[in-house]
């Protein structure tokens, strides 16, 4: 068990374990490796999902991807199968992004459920055996913004957690340098209601890969305080606490109690979060937030708020489309059309981030090269 005494000891060799982590591909999109033991520079990037700007999200080919263009980290979000078996999916409803609704076989499995207090009616992982989903075939979860994604439709399995690791391993070896693993347990609250918990078999599968050390080859995140303490407590990995923009996180609106994001993101709320996590990821809005124009307006506290509890802080999630960037920041009036990105990026860096959680990694370390330079 980690104690407080532990948890300051353990902080400590992170931060100074982050200093000398995950070198970085020399050239933007190249496919040439940096050299062994080059050192970051700058803040890390996180392949969101993988490179999901470019390539079906949570896909061995979106990981592949990310990780060329220059990501340090790939993420994969962690849902259980009907057999216990950690598989990476955005969601457990899987009927936007695989082609389970177009399989007459599985026409029965089509449910309505309530998640996290919501009912949404689809296709579950819990439902089907690790076997069963093998049989699918991952899509575009968002035709109608990423149309190109659409051209790989078909062509990727869904993805188990020791996949995605052995992923990381062979990607390490081939680019010569470490690319670490950012796993997300989703819906942990819901998933322990069904006898399906997922902190388990996630501590289980970091052990038996020789992962569980606090050398930032694995971070785990969640927005569940709940379900990072049982990590906490049971790992020596870095641990990320992310934040929406409103509301609470699930275990506390079940629990009746706990904090709500908006106490998260007060001093004492991150004091109280230091107490079992190493990071934070806000919502990118928390720590530049916008006007009531919907342009860009100045930071918050919250970078110097972290840093000064002893968090890092990785605001999420940056894309190049005009419709997920601020108005000010846009270019021309097509939604889907990629808008003035470096520069948003420019400011989050300016502000002080430690981490940018980005679907278009490229993009991402374009930007930090340049910030980097100055």
């Amino acid at each position: 068990m980690v104690t407080p005494g532990t948890r300051g000891r353990r902080k400590a060799a992170i931060v100074a374990a982050s200093a000398v982590l995950l070198p970085l591909l020399a050239t933007v999109g190249s496919a040439q490796a940096a050299p062994a033991g080059e050192k970051a520079r700058g803040p890390i990037v996180i392949g969101h999902r993988g490179s999901a700007g470019y390539r079906p999200e949570h896909t061995a080919a979106s990981y592949e991807l990310a990780v060329r263009m220059g990501a340090d980290y790939i993420e994969p979000d962690l849902v259980p199968t009907k057999d216990g078996q950690l598989v990476s999916r955005h969601e457990n409803e899987i009927g936007g992004t695989t082609d389970v609704a177009s399989r007459p076989e599985f026409a029965a499995r089509k449910a309505t459920k309530t998640i996290d207090g919501r009912k949404v009616t689809g296709w579950f992982t819990e439902d089907f055996t690790l076997a069963e989903l093998k049989t699918l075939r991952a899509v575009e979860r968002l035709p109608a913004v990423r149309q190109r994604n659409t051209l790989y439709d078909g062509r990727y399995q869904v993805l188990t957690l020791q996949e995605i690791i052995d992923l990381a391993k062979r990607l390490s070896r081939e680019h010569h340098r470490r690319v670490g693993v950012f796993p997300e347990t989703k819906h942990p609250t819901y998933f322990r209601s069904i006898g399906l918990p997922l902190e388990p078999a996630l501590i289980a599968t970091v052990k038996r890969n020789g992962l569980n050390r606090p050398d930032g080859r694995v971070i785990v995140q969640s927005f569940e305080p709940t379900s990072l303490q049982t990590l906490n407590k049971a790992l020596r990995v870095p641990v990320w606490q992310a934040i929406a923009t409103s509301g609470a996180p699930y275990d506390t609106v079940a629990g009746g109690k706990g904090p709500t994001y908006a106490d998260m993101v007060k001093p004492a709320g991150l004091k109280q979060i230091a107490g079992y996590a190493d990071w934070i990821g806000p919502d990118k809005s928390l720590v530049i937030a916008l006007k009531p124009d919907g342009s860009m307006g100045a930071p918050t506290t919250l970078v110097k708020d972290a840093h000064a509890a002893r968090l890092r802080i990785g605001p999420y999630t940056f894309r190049n489309e005009n419709q997920f960037l601020p108005a000010d920041l846009r270019n021309g009036t097509v939604p889907t059309d990629y808008g003035k990105a470096l520069t948003e990026y420019e400011r989050f860096l300016a502000a002080g981030v430690d981490a940018i959680v980005t679907d278009n990694p490229d993009t991402a370390v374009t930007a930090r090269t340049e910030h980097t330079k100055d």
